[in-house]
């Protein structure tokens, strides 16, 4: 990463676009004319005399990957927080299909159909797939069965989840009874995944999803993204790893220091560049 730096500082600085739109001469948006899914305007966020959001806007689209990136502390993880509940935003406004939406804990995200997979996946080691994929929203059983002696609908739930992998391709797990504990990172983040998929109705978060694996595995939960795109999900994939992001995204919101320096796509853009401005080599 120190060479990519050093390389971008000394190039002269091209055109960069503003954000939410190209750079000079590259061909129009693919997002021109549509309505965006998630919308934030303004987003500030302190801690004290800590500045994380310094009135951050950010347009998520249908079917889109839109990958942030930037380097430490400057306010990815804050802004994605502000957009699931986790922190609420001391000033700004979020919509969810052109509505104001307001979030005060993650359950509220939830509600509208937005799921977030963070890096410690928050998966129970001890439970079996299917668990795990209905953590917290357990299928009862009906009657009285489920209403008075709470017992879980195991059968329905295990059906729902060979679905819901078979729907989005993944070909890694075939029993959905063994526990967690027993998988690859690569199947783990699968689960993690496919949990989001299935109740990110509107939006999925995907925080740092290949930061712990390999090469192959990484290449597994890359196909997940575009399958989700593909079927219409749109993503907000944060990442660190820039070959990644100029693979999979459709565009690119840098944030540095607690504002979004640019909006780039990786047609317009290359990754020098793209490093450049996260380090103020270039200007957004």
């Amino acid at each position: 990463m120190a060479t990519t730096t050093a390389s971008a500082a000394n190039m002269a600085a091209p055109s960069v676009a503003a954000p939410g739109t190209e750079a000079p001469g590259t061909a129009a948006p693919i997002t021109e004319g549509v309505t965006p899914v998630l919308t934030a305007r303004g987003l500030v966020k302190t801690y004290g005399r800590v500045v994380g959001l310094d009135g951050v806007d950010l347009d998520l689209y249908p079917g889109e990957v839109l990958a942030i990136i930037g380097d430490n502390g400057a306010g990815k993880s804050t802004l994605i927080k502000c957009l699931t509940g986790a922190e609420i935003a001391d000033a700004g406004t979020i919509e969810l299909d052109g509505k104001r939406v307001q979030f005060r804990r993650p359950e509220d995200a939830k509600e509208h159909g937005i799921e977030a997979v963070y890096q410690n996946l928050a998966v129970s080691p001890a439970l079996d797939v299917a668990s795990n994929l209905f953590l917290g929203r357990e299928i009862r059983k009906a009657g009285v069965l489920g209403s008075l002696l709470r017992q879980l609908d195991t059968k329905k739930m295990r059906e729902r989840t060979r679905e819901e992998l078979k729907r989005l391709g993944i070909t890694t797990l075939q029993d959905v009874t063994v526990p967690i504990e027993s998988l690859s990172g690569g199947q783990r983040q699968a689960v993690a995944v496919a949990r989001a998929a299935a109740f990110g109705s509107k939006v999925v978060v995907l925080d740092e999803p290949t930061a712990a694996l390999g090469v192959r595995e990484s290449g597994q939960v890359l196909d997940l993204v575009r399958r989700l795109r593909d079927a219409g999900t749109p993503v907000i994939l944060i990442s660190h790893n820039m070959p990644q992001v100029f693979e999979v995204a459709d565009r690119i919101h840098i944030q540095r220091l607690g504002r979004c320096a640019a909006t780039i796509t990786p047609q317009s853009h290359s990754r020098t560049d793209a490093v450049a401005i996260m380090t103020g080599a270039l200007e957004g």
